[in-house]
């Protein structure tokens, strides 16, 4: 007002006390523009055209259902249930989409624009408060239409929440194991069921349980058994490191060095995959064997040598790399042992020293921001060789990339966990699925010391079904979920003692029941976390036993924590450590 007038800013609050002035409410701006459904339609081969007419026939009426949209990698989801957000939009409903990573939400968002004119809301962790504020507040007044964002959003308070769609449904990123336990994807389920609207499951590797429920007809499933364009899958193909070992001292075998060398001539990108963070897992003196562990949790450190730190990933603690082991105090004699990703860099710069290489991995410097940008950078061709962790598996597109190499295949299947032949098979898929999306031939290389295990078997064949009914049989003879009800007691506390007591008192609670089994207490894998000491009982049930029931049952008859205890329940635990 002050500067139509010409006048002060004291002029205009003068006028404002005496009166003069007639206070008018100004709306607030719109979060997002509305998404048009009739935009931009696409052009669906015949397979997605048929996936999105029974997507789009779902999302437009009324009624709960799940459907499992199962696809190979680069077969079009995404576009296929644009039309299920489209035929929601135009009924005058709200949509969510989930999806399992921050880094993934900037180019969704853009695949969104291009398809509607203009950007969902956007709603995760990274978010300025003030922003915050306005997509919640706009999503409960319904101004805001759709929503994508990372497992927190489906706790938002919609008004008018007509479609749930959950990309990447497999993704353990959707299990919350902090505070409040629960997994996204299944509380998704639960909430289409109590507002009574569609459900929709997405992902080229679908969880066993998502598999399961279509296969018995609690889902509905629909598939896309090719790539969109009809551009051919990668070729995989393992490499024995029993008989293709790397030199000493590295980490890549010849074979792998010799394509990715062919790769480049050819102008092309190179994946090298492997998930471990940092330079190398352990670091140990030489001559005394010292070795750097975490003061607060029974880890080692990991050595990041960008930074010169040792870092432990389960509390955050961290301390400079020493030049002297503290045990014995001997200068320069401290190992590195085994490889995290940026010794692969340092490796792939010493075989190819002219190539532009990125590092991709969750905690190197810069944050979400940096790391959309070298995703974005490595889309429009400006690197040569990638080098990333699980990060790199998760939906992204690189047109130019037709080489994966996985550094070290085996590395998830080297634990106790019952998921681990299904999470390795999963993140492998996903991995070498980012080769050869735009048409042009491609190649999977796996360095394995176990070529001859199921999963590599599968994922060489291609025989991705055999793998799943193998898992599931297994599943089923074992009373694994999803046959059978899994329930984790975690009791920890600042001292051991205190936690094998509360921990021991609580089997003791546990009643006798019919079909339900109580193991442990154990010390847990990881049995000190951030100074807590950790115990665990695992409760096993049939698939129609009343755990929950069973577990507030137990609770009850226990004794209270006290002091420094304190007891977390894990219904259906994602993680065994």
């Amino acid at each position: 007002l002050a500067h139509a007038a010409g006048v002060s800013l004291s002029v205009v609050d003068g006028l404002a006390r005496q009166g003069v002035f007639e206070p008018v409410a100004i709306p607030p701006q719109p979060v997002v523009a509305p998404p048009d459904p009739a935009f931009a339609r696409p052009a669906l081969t015949p397979d997605q055209t048929e996936a999105a007419r029974r997507l789009a026939g779902t999302a437009g009426r009324d009624g709960f259902s799940v459907t499992l949209l199962d696809g190979v990698t680069g077969s079009g989801k995404t576009e296929v249930y644009f039309e299920a957000v489209a035929a929601a939009v135009e009924r005058g409903r709200q949509v969510l989409i989930l999806l399992p990573e921050i880094a993934l939400t900037q180019a969704f968002l853009e695949r969104f624009h291009d398809r509607f004119g203009a950007k969902p809301a956007e709603w995760h962790s990274d978010l300025a408060p003030r922003k915050r504020e306005r997509v919640w507040r706009q999503v409960a007044e319904g101004q805001v239409r759709v929503v994508a964002g990372a497992r927190s959003a489906l706790f938002l308070p919609f008004r008018e929440l007509g479609l749930i769609v959950v990309d990447e449904e497999h993704d353990p990123a959707y299990k919350q194991e902090d505070r409040v336990f629960y997994n996204a994807r299944d509380m998704s389920v639960v909430r289409g069921h109590l507002g009574g609207f569609p459900v929709v499951l997405a992902s080229a590797t679908p969880s066993l349980e998502s598999r399961v429920n279509a296969e018995q007809g609690r889902y509905a499933r629909i598939v896309l058994p090719g790539r969109f364009a009809a551009a051919a899958l990668p070729e995989l193909r393992t490499i024995d490191m029993r008989r293709a070992p790397p030199a000493r001292g590295d980490f890549l075998s010849p074979m792998l060095i010799e394509a990715a060398g062919r790769t480049l001539e050819r102008g092309e990108q190179a994946l090298l995959f492997l998930n471990r963070r940092g330079y190398a897992p352990l670091t140990l003196c030489r001559v005394c064997g010292h070795r750097f562990q975490c003061p607060n949790c029974s880890s080692w450190l990991v050595e990041h040598r960008f930074r010169r730190q040792l870092v432990c990933h389960h509390c955050g603690h961290h301390e400079a790399q020493p030049e002297a082991c503290p045990e014995c105090g001997t200068l320069d004699h401290l190992a590195a042992c085994g490889p995290g990703v940026e010794r692969i860099a340092e490796e792939v710069d010493r075989h190819f020293p002219q190539a532009r290489t990125i590092v991709l991995s969750s905690d190197l410097m810069g944050g979400v921001k940096r790391l959309r940008l070298e995703l974005e950078a490595i889309a429009r061709g400006e690197a040569d060789i990638v080098v990333g962790t699980q990060l790199v598996a998760k939906g992204h597109n690189f047109p130019a990339m037709t080489l994966v190499g996985v550094v070290d295949a085996d590395l998830g299947l080297a634990n106790g966990d019952p998921r681990a032949a299904e999470r390795t098979f999963q993140l492998l898929s996903q991995v070498t699925g980012r080769a050869g999306r735009t048409g042009r031939k491609s190649t999977g290389l796996l360095q394995t010391w176990q070529p001859e295990h199921p999963v590599m078997q599968a994922l060489v064949s291609g025989d991705a079904e055999t793998f799943y009914q193998r898992e599931i049989a297994e599943r089923e003879r074992a009373g694994l979920p999803p046959f059978g009800r899994l329930a984790a007691l975690i009791v920890s506390a600042a001292t051991r003692a205190e936690a094998e007591s509360h921990a021991r008192a609580l089997r003791r609670a546990a009643p006798a029941a019919d079909g339900i089994a109580v193991l442990g207490p154990a010390e847990a894998p990881l049995a000190l976390v951030a100074g807590r000491h950790r115990f665990r009982l695992l409760v096993h049930g049939g698939r129609r036993t009343d755990i929950q029931g069973y577990l507030r049952g137990l609770l009850s008859r226990a004794p209270r924590p006290r002091g420094s205890v304190r007891v977390q329940v894990d219904v259906d635990p994602q993680s065994f450590l």
